[in-house]
């Protein structure tokens, strides 16, 4: 898509880029920004994963170009607002500080263009176990980062085979949260606090699973991430709210171009 006129949007939410970890899929995450143009970008959390970087220090050129590629961004007029996640909890300390022209905070009300108000939160205030049982929540961490290497051997075999590209992590994560209902409560939670905040909607992150939907009243939006379903959430002039994945060509896994694939369209209205 490179060459095109960026498209434009009123609004992008992104999150779980967690840059500094080697999972993190930055030339796909550059790419896309490269494509979009936001009067307001929302960085959802976790984008800098500091519980990897205290491991082990990871930082390659692509990871530091899109730092630059946002704070560019910034510099250019867009308003940025740096929502922290658990695993850059650190940033917690600096509620409303602003580095190079991104603001920090803890949540952000955001107000859409049909009016619409909706809470921006990473979201894992509402998961018991990251706060009641961190040592489970790091081993958590650990499989986590087995499961994405076991994704990409599954990779490599199916593009060998001409097959499209099939999240063998994704499926693992998702099948055995919702044995424990995991996720459900987790949007449960989420959409009863923020209607406690007496808001129409919510936009978080935490879980990794892009999704959409209306849970009691409330527009439930997960922006999902970018270490392996690589999706963003989009507003549009018209409040409308969309979410995309940014995902390789199946048909040319070579040639290193990338297309836009619609997970999810509602109106905010609907």
């Amino acid at each position: 898509m490179h060459g095109e006129t960026p498209r434009k949007v009123r609004t992008l939410f992104i999150s779980d880029l967690h840059l500094g970890s080697k999972i993190a899929k930055a030339d796909f995450l550059l790419d896309f920004l490269r494509d979009h143009e936001a009067e307001t970008i929302y960085l959802v959390g976790d984008i800098v994963d500091g519980w990897r970087l205290r491991r082990s220090w990871h930082w390659p050129q692509s990871h530091n170009d899109v730092v630059q590629k946002l704070l560019r961004k910034a510099r250019k007029g867009a308003r940025m607002v740096y929502i922290a996640g658990n695993h850059d909890e650190f940033l917690r300390d600096f509620q409303g500080v602003h580095f190079g022209g991104i603001e920090v905070a803890d949540q952000a009300i955001h107000v859409a263009a049909d009016g619409r108000r909706y809470l921006v939160i990473h979201g894992d205030q509402f998961d018991t176990i990251v706060h009641n049982v961190r040592w489970l929540a790091y081993l958590g961490d650990k499989a986590y980062d087995l499961a994405i290497i076991v994704n990409r051997i599954v990779g490599r075999f199916r593009r060998l085979f001409g097959m499209p590209y099939w999240s063998f992590s994704s499926w693992a994560k998702v099948t055995v949260k919702r044995a424990v209902n995991f996720i459900s409560a987790f949007q449960t939670i989420v959409a009863e606090q923020a209607k406690n905040a007496e808001v129409d909607g919510v936009i978080c992150g935490h879980i990794h699973h892009a999704a959409m939907e209306d849970i009691a009243g409330i527009r439930y939006i997960n922006t999902g991430d970018w270490v392996e379903s690589c999706t963003a959430v989009v507003e549009h002039f018209d409040g409308t709210m969309e979410i995309l994945r940014w995902t390789e060509t199946a048909a040319q896994p070579a040639a290193g171009r990338f297309v836009p694939v619609v997970i999810d369209a509602k109106a905010a209205a609907a």
